[in-house]
């Protein structure tokens, strides 16, 4: 059971990982109209996201190998993206322009990662 969960949480973090790095990397670089849809987007956010899905790949692939440092990157990812919220906090604050929705997906984002982060330390602890 501790395997297949940690299997899931491995192929979640693929799928978000190539989305994440996808639809970021498409809005820095002007792919396929995608910066034009997302209207006010603040650079350093999809920054922070982008750097946060090859973390999610590199961690997917410590998970299928049962690596503890799997743990330490979701962790890291999950400071990365508070630090963010932090800074996207100010620049709002600060009468800085963004969209909602770009809230919304900061926090489910960070919800997800922390998530991720804490059931698979609690299950690579019962494996070790």
């Amino acid at each position: 059971m501790k395997l297949r969960i940690i299997i899931i949480a491995g192929i979640v973090l693929v799928v978000f990982g190539m989305l994440t790095v996808f639809m970021g990397s498409s809005v820095l670089l002007d792919l396929f109209g995608i910066r034009e849809k997302e209207g006010n987007y603040v650079p350093f956010v999809v920054w922070a996201n982008v750097i946060c899905g090859f973390l999610y790949l590199i961690a997917a692939n410590g998970l299928f190998r049962k690596k503890i440092w799997a743990v330490h990157l979701l962790f890291i990812a999950t400071g990365i993206l508070l630090l963010t919220f932090a800074g996207l906090y100010i620049h709002i604050r600060t009468g800085g322009i963004y969209e909602l929705k770009t809230v919304y997906a900061m926090t489910f984002r960070t919800v997800i990662t922390l998530v991720l982060a804490v059931v698979s330390m609690k299950l690579m602890n019962k494996k070790t």
